[in-house]
């Protein structure tokens, strides 16, 4: 007796609500998403903490995908943000960042540097985290990937670059230093070392590509520490269930 396939696009939702077609933000994705959403939830497996720090470490970063209804929502939402701000990133800029420009405000306080006693590299591109706290801004990553739920997944974002080594693509050594440092001060006081880490996506991988940021992963963090450094920020993943 033959058996019907189920199309991808009618995993993980009710039956009496399957649609005929493939809904249009579904229809252009690439193969990877297209498996990941036509998987029931029950069969994917979310990383555990070690398997997250040993991804990061051995910078497999494309491991990194979304529990297939999350992913499934993610395209649905994104759509819906492309539709009503134009692009992604014009949303975040303006409702989730709340940024009016990405002038940095280090250099926009101190127009002249030859008069100024801030150092010198505060006005290249590349400024430091000991500039102003307004061009810093940590949230939620609004659609987190699958893994182990007491993990908290932020973005920190930045007003100023965050260069590459044109040579590798990743990170200059000197701004990974930087990085480590201002991640230990802002997240080391409240949680384990073994319980921080971080990363700065490659560019093939980044759904922002405008504004600078780096991720941030906790595990099992105190939520009002949490709390604290978003200020009391939720993700949109919460607040479109």
């Amino acid at each position: 007796m033959a058996t019907t396939s189920i199309p991808y696009w009618c995993y993980n939702v009710p039956k009496n609500q399957w649609p005929a077609e493939c809904p249009d933000f579904l229809v252009n994705l690439n193969e990877r998403d297209q498996k990941l959403v036509g998987k029931l939830d029950e069969n994917y497996r979310r990383l555990t903490w070690v398997e997250v720090r040993k991804v990061v470490e051995d910078n497999q970063l494309d491991r990194f995908v979304r529990v297939p209804s999350d992913l499934r929502r993610y395209h649905e939402y994104n759509a819906k943000l492309k539709r009503e701000y134009g692009s992604v990133m014009d949303f975040v800029v303006k409702e989730r960042l709340r940024w009016t420009d990405l002038q940095a405000e280090s250099i926009a306080s101190f127009a002249d540097p030859a008069t100024s006693m801030l150092p010198l590299s505060i006005f290249s591109n590349s400024l430091t985290f000991t500039g102003s706290a307004g061009d810093i801004k940590i949230l939620y990553n609004d659609w987190p990937y699958g893994i182990d739920e007491r993990i908290v997944h932020l973005v920190v974002w930045t007003k100023f670059d965050l260069p590459d080594d044109p040579k590798t693509e990743e990170l200059t050594s000197a701004m990974r230093e930087e990085i480590d440092e201002y991640v230990a001060k802002t997240f080391g006081r409240a949680v384990p070392k073994e319980n921080v880490i971080w990363f700065k996506n490659w560019k093939a991988l980044k759904s922002i590509h405008s504004v600078e940021h780096f991720h941030v992963m906790l595990f099992d963090p105190d939520p009002e520490f949490i709390d604290e450094v978003t200020h009391g920020d939720v993700p949109l993943s919460r607040k479109t269930l």
